[in-house]
């Protein structure tokens, strides 16, 4: 049965999956920003050519002899970049900056082409470095895309595969890996408690912002703790995902605590409201307030939310199935040494996060297992059986 399930091929994953949209590295981050507010997807992607689905531009395909994707951008690093104190005096400039400014070093090492024949097993080895999203050429019996789609070198589309994608699809054959799954995540080794981002309650939200980045990298998130070591809840590059540009001004002047409260799904209290549009004022960063800027009403984003404890709606927030990008509250998702690995891989799963952090029965924070680090164990598993 291991066999068999790793001589699947990844065209078997791309069953369904629509195609990537894509932005040159050529264009701006408010084009990225205005990408992102119109598919239903968290990433979009960025080429190195110059076909940009916001611009429309299809010329000289064949005269680009190589196009790859080289990275991916999602609200949270645009969010990160305009909440950096060089651009908070002047958004509407930051806005104008070029998209490599938001490619990171290391964002070429997050994605990687392979054919649609290539292997699980081969797709396994490679997020097992840290890939994160696998660009796969789609191959078309029947011509289904509109007119808009856009086309790379050769007339060629692509989708991606995700470590979600990849652990939904070994999730169905669980029971090839028993009983491996059933065992505590203590004695696999999986428990990270090297990469464990973290501040206090009490810090600045701003303080986050390069853990934040990092989080991305590692497909983790940015806990928050009491000055006892206590977790007390997170900040979320899967919650801020589903926010927008609009909520720069709480991240530039409120405290880490009162930030997951400003973000969370129902809207911001009118006492933190208040709170940020006096602190703006009072570090004279008048021009977040102004829509003039390019950036959205932050004020906007108090009503865009509904009552609604699991979803939200309004110009801020996109709803969806499995590829949508849904709005959570921000309750954060934790486990214990003792819990088993498809507790917890089921618990990422339904909750639409890579990671689940790792608590003792007192609440003390003591790491935190991710995606990558599961996949090692069915990795092995394959490996062995192959």
């Amino acid at each position: 049965m291991a066999a068999r399930l790793s001589r699947h091929e990844l065209s078997d994953l791309c069953l369904g999956k629509p195609p990537l949209r894509s932005l040159s590295v050529n264009d701006t981050v408010a084009d990225a920003l205005a990408a992102l507010k119109k598919i239903d997807d968290n990433y979009v992607t960025v080429w190195n050519c110059h076909h940009s689905f916001i611009r429309k531009q299809q010329t000289a395909i064949s005269k680009c002899t190589t196009c790859a994707c080289i990275g991916k951008v999602c609200m949270v690093d645009i969010i990160c970049f305009l909440s950096k104190p060089q651009n908070l005096s002047s958004p509407s400039a930051a806005l104008h900056s070029p998209l490599s400014a938001l490619i990171h070093q290391t964002s070429p090492l997050l994605v990687r082409h392979l054919p649609p024949t290539a292997s699980l097993v081969e797709a396994i080895d490679v997020m097992h470095e840290g890939v994160q999203n696998l660009v796969i050429p789609i191959q078309n019996l029947f011509e289904c895309f509109d007119s808009n789609t856009l086309r790379h070198n050769n007339n060629s589309t692509y989708c991606w595969i995700t470590q979600e994608d990849v652990f939904r699809f070994l999730l169905n054959s669980i029971g090839v890996f028993s009983p491996t799954p059933a065992n505590p995540i203590n004695t696999l080794g999986i428990i990270d408690t090297q990469n464990l981002f973290a501040v206090c309650y009490d810090d600045p939200a701003s303080s986050a912002l390069d853990l934040l980045s990092l989080s991305l990298i590692y497909q983790s998130s940015v806990a928050i703790v009491d000055p006892n070591g206590k977790f007390v809840g997170e900040i979320s590059p899967y919650r801020l995902n589903s926010c927008d540009e609009g909520v720069v001004p709480a991240m530039a002047t409120l405290s880490a605590g009162d930030f997951t409260s400003y973000i969370d799904c129902g809207g911001p209290p009118e006492d933190l409201v208040q709170l940020v549009k006096e602190r703006v004022e009072e570090k004279n960063l008048l021009e977040l307030l102004h829509d003039e800027t390019g950036l959205s009403s932050w004020s906007s984003f108090s009503s865009s939310c509904s009552s609604d404890e699991e979803s939200c709606s309004g110009k801020n927030w996109k709803l969806g199935g499995y590829s949508g990008r849904v709005g959570r509250r921000s309750e954060a998702i934790v486990c214990y040494r003792w819990s088993s690995l498809v507790a917890v891989m089921i618990q990422a799963l339904a909750h639409r996060v890579s990671y689940v952090w790792v608590v003792e029965e007192d609440g003390t924070l003591t790491g935190i297992v991710t995606f990558q680090g599961m996949l090692k164990v069915f990795r092995d598993h394959l490996k062995s059986m192959c």
